[in-house]
């Protein structure tokens, strides 16, 4: 689920304005989103998981100073349906997800507006997991489709990032006989091109570059409780492009790459019922944030069995 930075669906960027242009398109995945049990998938059966949450935050430019403009506050709530199979690949279950994000957003950039509406929905066709003792792991293929509303021209309009994306994901879970839990997911975001964006050169197309990223959690359960610290990594490994030309950084020159970056920590604390439902809560606060927006952002999740 890359819900524009978790926001779910931010597509940022698409004006220039005084020589400060955001990045043309935002995460489709919502970074920090699988923190606990992040390579633990549940065992055959069908799963609801709902993710509810906050962002807020101001554009960075490439030394990571405040750009010029750029601030957006977005609530999103994210659908997630999980099903886990008999049959096995390799000695690991196989499985699917499809995930349906919604998001309410405020960006403003030179100027504010607000948009509602779907996000650009993610599937994956491909979950295989296993499980040894106090090892889960799991690998998967996550497809993020254009589904999200698009207007060409205005990021602040935008919920979709209007290109598909291809992500490689492994993730994996150690649980310790005496409750300590750790676990990371990790991916590698894969774009293809935005062939519709409208800039100051008219309309071509723009190539977001591609993204190694993490989720991490350390914590301790005590009974039924959780608690631990959380976050995200995230860094850009190719440079945006327009037409085929390197976008420069923000604030910077146009042989600079516009290359973003983010590290995010704060605390996460979970509760599992009786029942088998999992309820999850966690506040990240980003730092060494360069290219992109920087902010905090809170999640609430639900994990139910079905």
């Amino acid at each position: 689920m890359k819900i524009r930075r978790i926001v779910a669906a931010l597509g940022l960027g698409l004006v220039m304005c005084a020589g400060a242009q955001a990045k043309d398109g935002g995460d489709q995945y919502p970074n920090g989103a699988e923190t606990w049990l992040g390579g633990a998938v549940p065992p055959p059966g069908n799963y609801f998981i709902n993710y509810f949450g906050y962002y807020g935050g101001e554009l960075r430019d490439g030394n990571g100073n405040k750009a010029a403009s750029g601030e957006v506050d977005a609530w999103f709530n994210a659908f997630r349906f999980v099903q886990t199979t008999e049959h096995k690949i390799m000695g690991g279950n196989w499985g699917w997800h499809v995930i349906v994000p919604l998001v309410h957003q405020k960006v403003d950039l030179f100027g504010s507006k607000s948009a509602d509406g779907l996000g650009d929905i993610t599937i994956n066709p491909f979950i295989v997991s296993w499980h040894a003792k106090n090892w889960h792991w799991a690998v998967g293929l996550d497809v993020n489709l254009p589904t999200g509303r698009y207007k060409e021209g205005d990021a602040r309009q935008s919920i979709g990032a209007n290109y598909w994306s291809f992500e490689p994901l492994f993730g994996v879970s150690y649980m310790g006989d005496t409750g300590w839990e750790l676990s990371s997911k990790l991916m590698y975001n894969i774009k293809t091109k935005n062939k519709d964006y409208a800039g100051p050169a008219g309309v071509g197309s723009y190539a977001s570059g591609d993204e190694f990223h993490l989720d991490y959690l350390v914590g301790k359960r005590i009974g039924p409780w959780g608690v631990g610290l959380s976050g995200y990594y995230l860094k850009q490994t190719t440079d945006d492009k327009i037409n085929g030309q390197t976008v420069a950084a923000l604030g910077g020159f146009w042989s600079e790459g516009r290359r973003g970056q983010v590290f995010a920590i704060g605390p996460t604390v979970s509760y599992t019922t009786p029942s088998g439902v999992h309820l999850t809560a966690q506040w990240n606060h980003e730092t060494q944030v360069e290219n992109r927006f920087e902010g905090d952002k809170f999640i609430l999740k639900l994990i139910m069995p079905l």
